[in-house]
């Protein structure tokens, strides 16, 4: 798993210059989803649904310092009650005491506070659109590196992995290995030996940056404080040039870790009775939109890879075009374990469709959320078919034709020959979500965690780090 990557930011995906060739192996002996969605496009709640297999809402991980309940059942735990090894290495971005949430053990402490200090609080939801959001700093100081703490941390993730890998050569109870790295989240600092990978490479910048008067979303306007390019700078080529420069560098860093993990399982004699399956928590808008980072359900933040690789198992070179969702990694992963079936999840194993038993499912509805940091009402997405619907809770509705309109420019949501298509996709919505009951919850799961964390700050402070 890499962190805030884009799916059309990869060669395996189409992107003209990136450099991904352990991806794009992977796509040619495999099977690449071509719509794959996030549960949320923030980091713990994407985390906490992978895990789960649950939408966030039902166990209230709305943001980056909520607690997934340790009472809820991961795939994790029924892998490891079918007899599976079930390690981790790197981040997993878990708040609370439970830093396990079924895993056997960690090779590796996490890279982000377990605690309560990430809770959202004072946010200005009416930035001026003329002004750069909060984030944008690590903008403007893309570039190369020589070392960060992120290069020093996921070094050592790989670094634990090999040697676990290497470890399973003479055999031993099967194992379900997850390595998630930290790389391309910012802050855009690449290596400086992927820097010079794209030395004079003619890399395309993003298109929409000049929004006509009245294109922005609500949603669009609450997280430019945020996230919002300034007008200067959405027009600065050489600053969006070093940004997607330092971001491809990263893109090919993690490409690397993968071609090596790859070879370790080879190397062991594990490759053609081992599953791989590549993904990222969400994804990057990258000065789209005059926007970075995440947050947002627009493609490049919301759409993210996802490849599968099983020797002799699954067909090779495949694509999917059909929605899919990171929930069904769950039910995907304990099917595949002969492990027990999942109690209550909201995610479809994916292996009928990876075995070539069945095609994907016609009109199914992908669902995901959003309630973090930078908007005052719940903001849900719905992707069914070439259409995706959002709905920002009391504020506004978009719907967009992806095929005709790949990049979401124009807005369908008040022309009359789609408000049936709307009036479904919201029915469709709402039959999984209750938006008055998240905006209730919302300020009182922030107040009490605001509370708390005070308060563990006092005396002996508590800690709960996962130290290895």
């Amino acid at each position: 798993m890499a962190d805030q990557l884009t799916a059309a930011l990869t060669g395996a995906y189409g992107h003209p210059a990136a450099r991904t060739p352990a991806l794009e192996a992977l796509c040619a002996e495999g099977v690449r989803f071509d719509a794959a969605y996030t549960p949320c496009p923030l980091c713990t709640p994407a985390r906490s649904a992978i895990f789960s297999g649950r939408h966030v809402s039902r166990t209230r991980t709305y943001d980056n310092a909520c607690i997934l309940p340790a009472d809820v059942p991961t795939w994790a735990h029924h892998l490891r009650a079918a007899g599976y090894e079930a390690v981790a290495a790197g981040k997993l971005h878990f708040v609370g005491a439970d830093q396990l949430h079924g895993l056997e053990r960690r090779l590796t402490p996490d890279i982000y506070p377990a605690d309560f200090s990430w809770t959202p609080a004072g946010e200005d939801y009416h930035a001026a659109d003329e002004v750069s959001g909060t984030k944008v700093g690590w903008a403007r100081t893309a570039g190369p590196c020589d070392r960060s703490d992120q290069l020093d941390y996921d070094d050592n993730v790989h670094r634990r992995a090999l040697e676990f890998l290497r470890g399973r050569r003479g055999g031993g109870r099967p194992f379900c290995l997850l390595v998630s790295y930290s790389h391309p989240h910012p802050p855009y600092l690449a290596p400086r030996r992927f820097w010079a990978l794209y030395e004079g490479c003619e890399i395309p910048l993003p298109g929409q940056r000049e929004l006509p008067a009245g294109a922005r979303s609500p949603m669009e306007r609450w997280l430019h404080g945020f996230q919002g390019l300034s007008p200067a700078e959405a027009a600065d080529d050489e600053l969006l040039g070093r940004l997607h420069r330092a971001y491809l560098g990263m893109v090919s860093y993690v490409d690397e870790k993968l071609a090596e993990l790859l070879e370790a399982l080879s190397a062991g004699g594990l490759a053609d009775r081992t599953a791989v399956l590549y993904l990222s928590d969400h994804g990057e808008m990258l000065g789209q939109r005059r926007m970075v980072q995440k947050r947002l359900f627009y493609e490049p933040s919301a759409r993210v890879p996802l490849i599968a690789r099983f020797p002799g198992r699954w067909a090779a070179g495949r694509t999917v075009d059909a929605p899919v969702s990171l929930l069904d990694l769950f039910p995907t992963l304990t099917e595949l374990g002969g492990a027990e079936p999942p109690i209550d999840v909201d995610g479809e194993s994916l292996l009928p469709i990876l075995r070539g038993d069945s095609p994907p499912p016609a009109g199914r509805t992908v669902l995901s959320e959003y309630h973090g940091e930078g908007v005052p009402s719940p903001c849900f997405m719905a992707r069914r078919g070439r259409f995706k619907y959002v709905y920002m809770h009391g504020a506004g509705r978009q719907l967009f034709d992806l095929s005709a309109d790949p990049d979401e420019a124009h807005d369908l949501a008040a022309r009359e020959e789609h408000s049936g298509l709307v009036r479904q996709l919201h029915e469709a919505v709402l039959a999984r979500f209750d938006p008055d009951a998240v905006a209730a919850d919302l300020p009182r799961s922030r107040a009490e965690r605001l509370l708390m964390h005070r308060a563990m700050q006092q005396g002996r402070p508590t800690r709960w780090d996962y130290r290895p």
